[in-house]
């Protein structure tokens, strides 16, 4: 089920747009921004094809297309790496083609998948970053985020969410 914000639609991947998108090959329904599908998207897409051939779609914690509502164009991916753990934590990542970062659509995109986190379970949800990449970790304070560990490859954030 398709979660809209304020000026996204957050679209959870079927395996026919995977297809799509491992291919480079958008269907008719499709609308592409310049840059999409990206390295890290396409990696995406291969691990949720495995995920849904060895144990079914893993909807809504799986890997969801970003796209405009304006226009409807793909301009990013974000996803789950799974279910909530057994605390209730679950991890998440996201990425943007270049052409629309900048505007806020990273912060709205992180916001919409905690209320999908949120709204389905899970008690508390982090990601992480390298520490050079200081635009993803502004994107994750501006979502609420809290930075909860650094190191020399990796800085962690997590946030508790609210019960649905």
């Amino acid at each position: 089920m398709d979660t809209l914000t304020e000026r996204l639609i957050l679209h959870p991947f079927t395996v026919e747009e995977a297809e799509r998108v491992l291919a480079g090959t958008p269907g008719e329904e499709d609308r592409w921004e310049g840059g999409y599908p990206f390295a890290d998207e396409l990696d995406v897409v291969r691990m949720f094809l495995s995920i849904v051939e060895e144990q079914g779609d893993p909807a809504p914690f799986g890997p969801y297309i970003v796209r405009r509502i304006d226009d409807g164009a793909a301009i990013g991916g974000i996803g789950f790496f799974g279910a909530p753990d057994a605390d209730g934590l679950v991890e998440f990542g996201f990425g943007l083609v270049p052409g629309v970062r900048g505007h806020g659509f990273a912060t709205e995109a992180v916001r919409g998948a905690l209320a999908i986190a949120a709204q389905n379970g899970a008690r508390a949800a982090r990601a992480d970053t390298t520490p050079d990449n200081e635009p993803a970790q502004h994107v994750l304070r501006k979502a609420g985020m809290s930075e909860i560990s650094r190191d020399a490859e990796t800085v962690l954030f997590e946030i508790a969410l609210p019960d649905a």
